[in-house]
């Protein structure tokens, strides 16, 4: 069937020569676009620090798109709405990586502390405070054009919204749970092992009854439907050869572009700090964030926004969760320490994900919530001051608690989601 898609889609039928061009073309760029980190890795060569960020950032993002695009691949060969937190999973595994390696770190350098948590921090703000009104943005743009095609009802742009599909009320539950988790944080000032486990436990938990969750047959685009057009036992091999490859790159760049993010900002007098926490996660997160505004550009800001949101709660619980288990490994204590920046920051990661979870309450983001969480994600830029930035934080958590209250109906069924399994 789905062969049958792709040659109606006007793509080369499978087994020709101009098929085989078109599905390797942009694995083998991305990997030639690898090859200078990997002389890099292996010694060959040693440019200066800023260099070195850039050339195995640019290695990890290139690792990334080839991941992004054997998993969406993948969800043909996965059951139900497991396919789409593994495909979260899968996109935002630059992001797993770099993180752990810092925590990792941190155990034996406590100079290295304050960058996993800047790097987990950054990551969540940046996919809901950039990512979701991004996707509106581009949604809302598709529909004024789709508007001028006569493809659309006249005067929708009025009453613009992105409903996504009542599954996502999953989503929403386990992002609670984990929010729950996550206060424990900040009142702690540090992240210890027990809430990471309670942390991963959630996370399994989402995986479990998500692989229970009835959903329609992906969408593929690009290349990852080439990739799917293949036959099966060839396309289970070729995801499996690039995942290997893939992961194995983000591996072995993961550790010098750490080291040389942090030394690319002493050599150019940058906010170390800053530079961890908003330019690793974009980064890491550029596949990901491609793949939502294609769908959102072809008018399915739905579709776009649930693989948003599904990151969100792997990158809310697992990814923090395995912060403090790295920090062991490393040779740390049981718990990750964290100073009044830190705490700071996970305060405010923390109330804009309660916000958006009471802005979806009722499963449609609308043009105004959208704005609202770009606004004050920007705020956080202008004003750097600790005590500013506890002031926003603490709006952050009155307007939840406004939205929580507005939306109080949707809040029962919520809560019940993570744990109510459909029937087959």
């Amino acid at each position: 069937m789905m062969t049958e898609q792709l040659k109606t889609a006007g793509m080369p039928p499978r087994g020709s020569t101009e098929y085989a061009v078109k599905l390797l073309a942009p694995f083998l760029l991305c990997l030639l676009l690898c090859a200078p980190a990997l002389a890099v890795v292996a010694g060959i060569w040693q440019p200066d620090h800023v260099s070195g960020a850039l050339l195995t950032g640019g290695a990890i993002i290139a690792a990334a798109f080839m991941l992004g695009w054997i998993g969406e691949a993948a969800e043909l060969d996965l059951a139900g709405g497991l396919s789409v937190g593994l495909l979260a999973v899968v996109t935002i595994l630059p992001e797993y990586v770099v993180s752990v390696y810092f925590a990792f770190a941190a155990g034996s350098d406590p100079s290295m502390v304050q960058y996993a948590s800047a790097n987990v921090t950054g990551a969540n703000r940046l996919l809901l405070g950039f990512g979701w009104p991004l996707v509106a943005l581009i949604g809302y743009l598709a529909l004024r054009a789709n508007q001028r095609r006569g493809r659309a009802k006249a005067g929708s742009e009025k009453r613009f919204g992105i409903v996504v599909d009542s599954d996502a009320r999953t989503d929403l539950g386990f992002l609670l749970l984990g929010s729950a988790v996550a206060l424990v944080i900040p009142f702690t000032q540090q992240l210890h092992l027990a809430v990471g486990i309670l942390l991963i436990l959630v996370f399994f938990a989402y995986l479990w009854r998500q692989s229970h969750a009835d959903r329609e047959e992906p969408e593929l685009e690009g290349t990852a439907a080439l990739v799917g057009a293949l036959q099966p036992w060839l396309r289970r091999t070729f995801i499996g050869v690039v995942f290997v490859l893939s992961a194995a790159i983000i591996f072995v760049c993961a550790e010098p572009f750490a080291h040389d993010l942090v030394a690319a900002g002493a050599d150019l007098g940058l906010n170390q700090y800053l530079l961890v926490q908003w330019l690793a996660p974009i980064a890491s997160e550029a596949p990901e964030f491609s793949l939502a505004l294609l769908f959102a550009a072809k008018g399915k800001p739905g579709l776009a926004l649930a693989i948003l949101i599904s990151s969100k709660v792997n990158q809310w619980t697992a990814l923090t969760g395995s912060l403090p288990v790295a920090y062991l490994l490393g040779g740390g204590g049981a718990a990750l320490p964290m100073d009044a920046r830190q705490v700071e920051e996970f305060t405010l990661t923390i109330g804009q994900t309660l916000l958006g979870i009471a802005f979806l309450l009722g499963l449609r983001l609308g043009a105004r919530a959208a704005i609202g969480l770009a606004v004050l994600f920007a705020v956080t830029f202008v004003f750097p001051d600790q005590g500013v930035r506890l002031w926003l934080a603490g709006l952050y958590f009155v307007l939840a608690l406004v939205g929580f209250v507005a939306q109080r109906k949707h809040l029962p069924e919520t809560l019940k989601a993570p744990f109510a399994v459909p029937r087959d």
